[in-house]
């Protein structure tokens, strides 16, 4: 039996793939963990191959399988209908394993090497291998649809989902980024009051953003990607017109590098999740608008509003 083996690896891609010959599955937001079983000695690896067997001792203790399995996917954490990777991260920091579910997606080895099989056949295998072991939580089985998965990421981007993940039916398992794995990920978008930035010599490194509850001006976090160098400068201009001494923050937090501004701006931005501490998750910069009015300022190649010329980001 082999030890720790290199995880496949998904591409990314802005659209998902049709035909009889994809399998489409839910994208868990967790720790990739691939689960070692050799005769009742049991190890639990993480994507980087790092040994976290007494983090996931529940799950490898709901895995009472004899013989030899190396079985790879997904630890995670459900809040709110849906995987929550702050959540997770929450819940080993605090060392609790209670709300871990441990999602099984592929089959590599079963008492000799499965990965040559195709990915059909490895879910097979996997689903009869736990089932005849009467293997229940926090371990589950990693459903598939197969035909069209555009459909399914539309139905996964209305719940909230991170995405959805396609695999070829027929191809072998294999240790590296390909594309018989494809991604494709949903993505939140929102404007926020821009309530200061960070300099850089020729425009902004960072902007910091807020939020609106009602007569509260809350912090959300801050982005930092999306822009060239170009729009970086005219971001700059725009926010040195609107420079305040202080944080207009209900509950002001300590940013030393910050210089303050009006919430005037409003930032078009994409982002991943919201984390259990209120903060934007993988943010990236999309538009600046005056106010927070979709029509005000609009990032178009050269659109004119109220008789001023804005640019896009990209």
């Amino acid at each position: 039996m082999p030890g720790f083996i290199k995880p496949q690896l998904a591409t990314l891609k802005s659209k998902a793939p049709k035909g009889e010959q994809w399998l489409h599955e839910i994208k868990y937001d967790g720790y990739r963990v691939q689960v070692h079983l050799n005769r009742g000695r049991k190890k639990v690896y993480t994507r980087n191959g790092l040994d976290w067997t007494k983090r996931f001792s529940t799950i490898a203790a709901a895995l009472d399988i004899p013989g030899e399995a190396i079985i790879d996917g997904e630890v995670v954490v459900v809040h709110e209908g849906r995987t929550n990777f702050s959540e997770l991260q929450a819940e080993l920091a605090a060392g609790r394993q209670d709300r871990l579910v441990y999602y099984a997606f592929d089959l590599l080895w079963r008492d000799g090497d499965l990965r040559k099989l195709p990915q059909i056949e490895r879910k097979q295998a996997l689903l009869d291998l736990l089932g005849e072991n009467g293997v229940e939580l926090p371990v589950l089985y990693s459903e598939h649809l197969t035909g069209d998965g555009q459909e399914m990421f539309e139905h996964a981007a209305k719940l909230n989902w991170e995405g959805i993940v396609s695999k070829r039916a027929d191809a072998p398992y294999r240790s590296e980024r390909n594309e018989s794995w494809l991604k494709i990920k949903t993505v939140q978008k929102g404007k926020f009051p821009v309530v200061g930035f960070i300099k850089d010599p020729t425009g902004v490194a960072a902007l910091y953003l807020g939020k609106r509850e009602g007569r509260e001006l809350v912090y959300m976090g801050k982005v930092g990607t999306g822009w060239s160098r170009r729009i970086s400068s005219q971001i700059r201009r725009q926010l040195d017109t609107v420079v305040s001494p202080k944080s207009k923050l209900t509950r002001p937090v300590k940013k030393p590098k910050a210089t303050w501004v009006q919430p005037t701006f409003y930032a078009d931005v994409e982002y991943r999740d919201i984390t259990s501490e209120g903060l934007l998750r993988a943010s990236s910069f999309k538009g600046l608008s005056k106010g927070n009015r979709t029509d005000v300022m609009t990032f178009g190649p050269h659109i004119r509003r109220a008789g001023k010329t804005w640019a896009r980001t990209h």
